[in-house]
């Protein structure tokens, strides 16, 4: 065995992941409240405690905030669509076959290559794959996946604006005007 090949290959690997590492974007969580953590007097420090429970519990609620307002003000609303065991999206609004997230955080390839084929399978049938994700502190790089995936990725303010021509409900509103009113401490 040669050593010194041996070190040199080895010595290679590690330089390509130092350069990967360098190059990669990480944001960090933003420290700024959202409107809908203000409502149940949440802060980043209660969300520090645990990210992925408190990701995945305002998640769900931003879902099903949306789709109700969805349900209730779009005659063109229509449930989930499935196939087989994959649910492509949240609801259809119309054409637009919305997915809410409330951050996307991680850029781990099946995710991201579940994303793509949802979206290839979407525009197969016709809709148009719509993302609506509430908070601007998304990972850059996953964002991008969903975009040239095939996903119209809304986030944000835009989120809100788009619920607001969409449905007619001003969200953005309606939850300022219930901060801390579901106050958990």
């Amino acid at each position: 065995m040669n050593n010194d090949r041996l070190n040199n290959s080895l010595e290679i690997i590690l330089q390509k992941y130092s350069q990967s590492f360098a190059a990669k974007i990480f944001t960090q969580e933003s420290l700024e409240a959202d409107d809908l953590m203000l409502i149940f007097g949440l802060n980043q420090e209660i969300k520090a405690r645990n990210k992925q429970y408190w990701g995945r519990e305002l998640g769900m609620c931003w879902e099903r905030i949306v789709k109700e307002i969805c349900r209730q003000t779009c005659d063109n609303f229509n449930e989930a669509i499935r196939d087989g065991n994959d649910e492509l999206c949240d609801f259809v609004v119309g054409l637009d076959a919305i997915d809410t997230k409330y951050r996307i955080g991680s850029g781990d390839s099946g995710t991201l290559k579940k994303f793509r084929q949802y979206a290839v399978r979407l525009n197969n049938i016709g809709y148009n794959p719509v993302l609506l994700i509430l908070r601007n502190d998304n990972l850059p790089q996953a964002i991008n996946a969903c975009s040239m995936g095939g996903w119209q990725v809304i986030s944000g303010n835009e989120a809100f604006n788009y619920i607001n021509q969409t449905t007619g409900f001003d969200l953005k509103l309606w939850l300022q005007n219930r901060r801390n009113l579901y106050s958990i401490e």
